[in-house]
């Protein structure tokens, strides 16, 4: 019986002695995770970032008269503007208040079409 435990006492302390001399061990069981922070900081949250800090700059760079559209779909030309809402006119003598925030991007639709160069 005492051989037994004997065997048990020097399993668990070559274990203990393994762990404690491998700091290589760690960086290589950290390895992993490092990666996967990686990956989520590269394709998740740098472009998020990127996306909104142009947005702020676009919503800064807003004026009057500039047709827009809204995060909801709405397109108009704006006639006033504020620092938190802008008014939309969405129709002749129909204006829409809306959030500043709300505004998605200039609108494709509200420009003439570019003259054809004939050749």
């Amino acid at each position: 019986m005492w051989s037994l435990l004997e065997g048990t006492a020097w399993a668990q302390g070559g274990v203990a002695a393994g762990a404690q001399g491998s700091e290589y061990g760690t960086l290589i069981q950290m390895a992993p995770i490092i990666g996967i922070i990686a990956i989520f900081y590269f394709l998740i949250i740098r472009p998020q970032t990127q996306k909104a800090s142009e947005h702020t700059k676009m919503l800064g760079g807003l004026k009057k008269n500039d047709e827009v559209v809204t995060t909801g779909g709405m397109i108009g030309r704006i006639t006033e503007l504020g620092d938190k809402v802008v008014t939309l006119e969405v129709a002749p003598n129909v204006r829409v208040r809306i959030e500043r925030a709300q505004v998605a991007g200039p609108s494709p639709y509200g420009k003439a079409p570019a003259a054809k160069k004939e050749a």
